[in-house]
Formats: C-alpha cells, sequence, structure tokens
C-alpha cells in the first residue's frame, strides 16, 4: 500500500494510491465545471464523540489546511486539523468493509460502524 504524504511540514493528513484513485474518478464523474476539493472534516457527533465528514467541495477558507495529492486538493478546517494530525485515508473494495476508511492515530476508541470516535 503506498501512501501519498502531505507535501507541508504538518504531516496533517495523507491519502493512499488506492484513495487517490478512488476520489480522481468520483470528482471527474461529478457534472460541474467548479473547480472542486475533497473536504474532510470532524465534527461533535456520533456515537463516540466525534464523526468523520467528507465531501467535495467549491469553497476554501484562506484558513484551510490545503493540501495536494496529485490532481487532488485535499482541504481541512483549523478546528479538524488536531483531530486528523497523522490520518490516513484509503478506499477498500470488495464484498465486506467496502468505502472509505480512516486511520487515525488520535482516535482512543471508535464505534463499531468505524464513523465516530473519541
Amino acid at each position: 500500500m503506498s501512501v501519498f504524504a502531505v507535501t507541508d511540514s504538518s504531516q496533517v493528513f495523507s491519502l493512499t494510491d488506492t484513495a487517490v484513485e478512488k476520489v480522481a474518478g468520483l470528482m471527474a464523474a461529478e457534472d460541474t465545471t467548479d473547480a472542486l476539493v475533497l473536504r474532510v472534516a470532524v465534527r461533535p457527533g456520533g456515537c463516540s464523540g466525534f464523526s468523520y465528514e467528507m465531501f467535495f467541495d467549491t469553497d476554501v477558507a484562506d484558513d484551510d489546511v490545503r493540501t495536494e495529492y496529485g490532481d487532488i486538493t485535499v482541504v481541512i478546517d483549523p478546528a479538524s486539523q488536531p483531530l486528523l494530525k497523522g490520518a490516513t485515508l484509503d478506499f477498500k473494495d470488495g464484498l465486506q468493509g467496502a468505502g472509505f476508511h480512516i486511520e487515525n492515530p488520535n482516535a482512543q476508541r471508535s464505534c463499531g460502524c468505524g464513523q465516530s470516535f473519541s
């Protein structure tokens, strides 16, 4: 498994090759002329305290942490940055556990669904 490293020194977040390929394919399928970025965020909620949120966005704030992974731009808001520091986004394809998964060294525990952590 290869991992695209963050290009800045903060080492906020990384994507595996598989995740980059899947995100690129999903972005290409979007019917828009706007420049899209992948926004990754942490929000209060979920059964363990925090939940992950990922979506395509066209609005990038001046204080967002912005990193490039090949042709993919990922943005993370300043409040989410400490909770995602050192985390990796991966994509798995198969009958069980298919989809995007975040491996987060900051998560002390996570729920059974894998979508929330504390």
